[in-house]
């Protein structure tokens, strides 16, 4: 099991807007294509207006089918457009994890 661990830093001011917007328009579609969401969170304390979420996959390979057939969903495509468009976020990142032998989460 990998983990793809999203990192989206919003405009200031702008996290309600954009986990509205995910919530009404991107969470269906990364559900019906990715499927196993470990968590989706928003800051508190330390780096504001961050929103980190979390995906399983079985394999590297299993991550870039589901992802490259989600990036060919028209719906996807849209939902991507109309997010440039509002101008939200300032930097996305990512990184591929792997649980060590100890760890309590193996998704």
């Amino acid at each position: 099991m990998i983990v793809d661990l999203r990192i989206y830093t919003c405009k200031p001011n702008k996290v309600a807007d954009f986990v509205r917007l995910y919530q009404e328009k991107g969470w269906q579609l990364q559900q019906k294509h990715l499927g196993r969401c470990l968590g989706w969170y928003t800051t508190v304390e330390g780096a504001l207006n961050t929103v980190v979420h979390m995906w399983a996959y079985d394999s590297q390979a299993d991550r870039e089918t589901r992802r490259n057939a989600m990036a060919a969903d028209p719906a996807w495509v849209e939902y991507l457009a109309e997010a440039a468009k509002l101008d939200l976020l300032v930097k996305m990142e990512n990184r591929i994890l792997r649980p060590t032998a100890f760890s309590p989460v193996q998704a």
